[in-house]
């Protein structure tokens, strides 16, 4: 659905990332590991549309692209659910699915909402992504960090899209919100989304991943698929194997 062959991205003479290759396939999770400075979130510009790609190809449906804008990634059903999710936290939770695609009747500038339609459709989505809300009138604030993911998972895909991009959804949370946002990122594969799924800890990432790929100081060091590697395999490149071995070495502690 979308697929990098090759990709850097250059800002003057400092290369942020170099000859990174990876897709995301309808109904797989793509698993992009790396520590800070690795280059996931150049990555994520990418494939969001931020910014263009300076080497390589991006494909998507198989045509090579270079998105303008975000809006024009949206567009091709490419969405992003970044890690501060972009929510109001005092507004309503059907106000902040539906924020920027309110259901309107009637002609602008005296369209009126589709109040009560919008809260029905944002509480039956939510329903098909396993968050059951008492009340969809409350703000969304009051939501665990958990069901905030949720809340946007399920618009993305509410909204058409087609891969879903997460950026580190569970990085501030605590194990069972984690273990509700793994659950999430599963429900969206289960409905032939393709899902790439961007984190520094690999035993999340070998929970929901088909494919795992681990990046460091903006290149690839590990490109394999399930069934290739183990998630001791994973954790000990994730953790730098080599380098700790010879820090160990180095510290008297081998």
């Amino acid at each position: 659905m979308i697929e990098l062959v090759g990709v850097g991205k250059s800002y003057g003479p400092i290369r942020a990332l170099h000859d990174v290759s990876l897709k995301a396939e309808a109904g797989s999770v793509t698993c992009v590991l790396g520590d800070n400075g690795a280059g996931k979130s150049t990555l994520i510009g990418i494939m969001s549309g931020l910014h263009p790609h300076t080497s390589g190809s991006l494909l998507v449906d198989g045509k090579p692209t270079v998105f303008s804008s975000p809006r024009e990634a949206l567009d091709l059903g490419i969405a992003t659910v970044y890690q501060n999710l972009a929510v109001i936290p005092l507004m309503e939770v059907w106000r902040n699915f539906f924020l920027g695609s309110e259901l309107t009747a009637g002609r602008f500038p005296l369209a009126g909402m589709r109040i009560k339609e919008m809260k029905r459709v944002a509480d039956a989505a939510l329903r098909d992504m396993g968050i059951v809300l008492a009340d969809i009138d409350q703000p969304i604030g009051t939501l665990s960090g958990g069901q905030r993911q949720g809340v946007a998972i399920a618009r993305a895909i509410h909204f058409g899209a087609k891969v879903l991009i997460l950026d580190e959804p569970t990085a501030a949370l605590g194990v069972k919100q984690s273990g509700a946002v793994l659950k999430h990122v599963a429900a969206a594969r289960d409905a032939g989304i393709g899902v790439v799924f961007i984190t520094h800890n690999p035993h999340h990432a070998y929970l929901v991943g088909d494919h795992f790929v681990i990046l460091k100081l903006g290149s690839a060091v590990l490109d394999a698929r399930r069934g290739e590697v183990t998630l001791e395999e994973l954790t000990a490149q994730m953790a730098g194997g080599d380098e700790l071995e010879q820090l160990a070495h180095e510290l008297g502690r081998g």
